[in-house]
Formats: C-alpha cells, sequence, structure tokens
C-alpha cells in the first residue's frame, strides 16, 4: 500500500491513518528510522516483557514479613 505525507518547516510527516491500520500502530507507540541508500525506511518497535527484565532496580529488598505488614496496613487493618 502507498500513501502520500508531506514534511513540515519541523521536520515531521504524518502517518497516513490507512498504514496505522494496517500496522496496527496506535498514538504512544515507539518508531526506529534508518536509511537502507536514497530511502528512509520506518519500523514499529516492538517490545516484549522479557526484553525490559532488568531494567528496573529496586531501591532495598522487602521479606515477606515486610510485605504482610504492609498489606494489612493498605487494608486498614
Amino acid at each position: 500500500m502507498a500513501a502520500t505525507s508531506t514534511l513540515t518547516q519541523k521536520g515531521q510527516v504524518t502517518i497516513p491513518a490507512s498504514i496505522r491500520r494496517e500496522l496496527g500502530l496506535e498514538t504512544g507507540d515507539s518508531l526506529q528510522f534508518h536509511c537502507d541508500g536514497d530511502r528512509i525506511v520506518v519500523e514499529a518497535v516492538t517490545r516484549d516483557v522479557g526484553a525490559s527484565f532488568g531494567l528496573v532496580r529496586a531501591q532495598r529488598g522487602a521479606s515477606l514479613d515486610d510485605m504482610d505488614a504492609a498489606i494489612q496496613e493498605g487494608a486498614g487493618r
């Protein structure tokens, strides 16, 4: 499927709705750009949960007793 869009003065391009639908793109999705000769290739960046493993580190550990106490406190008991 081919569609046309115009480059704005700020370097922005609107991805035509037909292309967004075909690729299942939604607001907030990330796109990756690279050059292939004289062509610009745009690809949706896919992320799986496993790829994010280990990116966030806990400030400190919590024991099961600590977690149970926090649950009880949150439940108002």
